[in-house]
């Protein structure tokens, strides 16, 4: 799995000032936390956080007054308007001999049926992994092109990487391709026979 380097500025709780501060001039407060580890609280630029990897999971290598600290990204909250990161966590994993991560899926080729005006859905965009941090994939690709009019891709049916274990429901759908739609086309005739038996 990718690693990625990030400075952190150490954060002081209970400072309102500070904190108030610091959101002005476009930080976002950090807590980084683990098993048998010291918690951290810090600070990270927006800029920097908005660099971060997409579409891909990733290690973060949180560096803060020269202590580095391999963490993942457990989750973001965010304000209101959706789109505005207010708070990040972290989870070091120092001590963890195996992680549960949400790794991202990524559809490789044009299905079969697309050809024959089947509509291709995909119903999952990330599958939960359980692995040695050594063994994390940054994605996971599934081959879709082979799939026809009516194709059904499971989690069953999805090969996990070398070291990983998907936890996902087996029976869950992952991606369809489902049967065309058929557009109904009312001719003048047909138009014309409907206001008659209206009438009668």
């Amino acid at each position: 799995m990718r690693r990625v380097k990030v400075k952190l500025t150490e954060r002081v709780p209970g400072k309102k000032s500070e904190t108030k501060r610091m959101i002005k001039e476009g930080f976002i407060p950090v807590e980084i936390y683990g098993k048998d580890v010291e918690n951290v609280h810090a600070w990270i630029g927006v800029k920097d956080f908005l660099s971060l990897p997409h579409g891909e999971a990733f290690l973060m290598e949180a560096e803060i007054n020269g202590d580095k600290r391999v963490c993942i990204l457990k989750e973001v909250q965010f304000g209101w308007l959706g789109d505005n990161p207010i708070h990040v966590d972290l989870y070091d994993i120092a001590n963890v001999k195996e992680i549960e991560v949400e790794v991202p899926i990524e559809f490789v080729g044009t299905p079969a049926g697309v050809e024959f005006g089947g509509i291709f859905e995909a119903l999952m965009h990330s599958l939960t992994v359980k692995a040695r941090p050594a063994n994390l994939p940054d994605k996971i690709s599934i081959d879709v092109s082979g799939l026809g009019i009516g194709d059904v891709i499971h989690v069953r049916d999805i090969q996990p990487p070398e070291g990983c274990e998907i936890l996902d429901n087996p029976e869950e759908t992952v991606a369809v391709v489902a049967e065309p739609e058929i557009e109904q086309v009312v001719t003048e005739e047909t138009e014309e026979e409907t206001e008659e038996q209206a009438s009668e």
